[in-house]
C-alpha cells in the first residue's frame, strides 16, 4: 500500500494538469456559449423590435394625419400585447407625447431623451426594469417617432434555458474525464508499483528465484526489471555491475 502511495506521487503532477486542462476547457466552452447566445438574442431583440416599431410607423400614418389619437392609443396597446414588449410611444415632428403604454405616467428618463433618436438604446427604468429601446420615424420623420421599449430580462432568461443543457453536457464530460484520467494513471501506476516491489526484493535478497510477471513485460517496465535482475546477479556474484548489451 505504501510501495502504490509513492508511486502515485508520480502522477500527482499529471493529474493536476489533466484536471486544470479539463477545468478551462469547461470554462472556455461555457464564456463562448454564453457571449455567443447572448449576443445572437440581443441581436434578434433588437431585430425585432426594429420590425414592430416599423409596423407601427407604417399603420398610425392614415390614423396621425386623420388625428385620431383614440385609434393611435388602441393601435399601441394592441402591439404590448406581444411577449417583450413592456412599453411603446409615439411622439410628433416637435417631440411631443401624442400617446404611450406607460402607467401611470412617463418616466423622467425617457421625457428627457432625444425624441427623434432611432438608433438602438439600453435604458434603465426604476421601478420597471433594464430595456432596449428602438424607434422608427413616421413618414421619414416628417410626422413624428415611433419608440418600442423591449424587456432584456426575458434575453437573460432564454440565455438561461439555452446555456443550462449546454452546462449540463460540458459538466458531464468534464466528470467523465476526469474519472477517465484516474482510471488511467491508476492504470499506468500498477506496473511501476510492481517494479518497485520487485526492486525492494532484489534490495533485500539480491537475487529471487521465482521470476515475477514484471520481468515478462515487453515495455519499459519489464525492461527495467530485467536490468535491475541482472545488476543484482551481478553484484551477488562479486562481478563489478553493468547493464547488459
Amino acid at each position: 500500500m505504501a510501495e502504490a502511495t509513492k508511486v502515485k506521487k508520480l502522477f500527482q503532477k499529471t493529474l493536476f494538469g489533466v484536471f486544470s486542462l479539463f477545468g478551462f476547457i469547461a470554462l472556455s466552452m461555457s464564456a463562448l456559449c454564453i457571449y455567443t447566445v447572448d449576443t445572437h438574442l440581443s441581436e434578434e431583440y433588437v431585430s425585432n423590435s426594429q420590425d414592430i416599431a416599423k409596423t407601427i410607423a407604417d399603420s398610425s400614418v392614415d390614423i396621425m394625419l386623420n388625428r385620431n389619437l383614440a385609434a393611435l392609443q388602441s393601435l399601441v396597446d394592441q402591439f404590448v400585447e406581444i411577449q417583450g414588449i413592456k412599453y411603446i410611444y409615439i411622439t410628433n415632428e416637435t417631440g411631443e407625447f401624442l400617446v404611450h403604454t406607460f402607467v401611470p405616467g412617463i418616466p423622467d428618463e425617457v421625457v428627457s431623451a432625444d425624441p427623434m433618436n432611432t438608433a438602438p438604446v439600453e435604458r434603465t427604468l426604476p421601478g420597471m426594469g433594464d430595456f432596449v429601446e428602438v424607434g422608427a420615424p413616421i413618414l421619414a420623420g416628417v410626422a413624428g417617432t415611433v419608440h418600442v421599449g423591449m424587456d432584456t430580462s426575458l434575453i437573460a432568461l432564454k440565455i438561461q434555458r439555452a446555456i443550462g443543457r449546454q452546462i449540463y453536457l460540458i459538466s458531464g464530460v468534464f466528470l467523465v474525464g476526469v474519472f477517465a484520467a484516474i482510471w488511467l494513471v491508476n492504470l499506468a501506476a500498477k506496473p511501476l508499483s510492481a517494479l518497485l516491489a520487485y526492486a525492494v526484493e532484489l534490495a533485500r535478497q539480491g537475487q529471487t528465484t521465482a521470476e515475477p510477471a514484471v520481468l515478462e513485460r515487453n515495455d519499459e517496465v519489464g525492461q527495467l526489471a530485467r536490468l535491475f535482475l541482472y545488476m543484482a546477479r551481478q553484484n551477488g556474484g562479486g562481478e563489478p555491475a553493468k547493464a547488459p548489451a
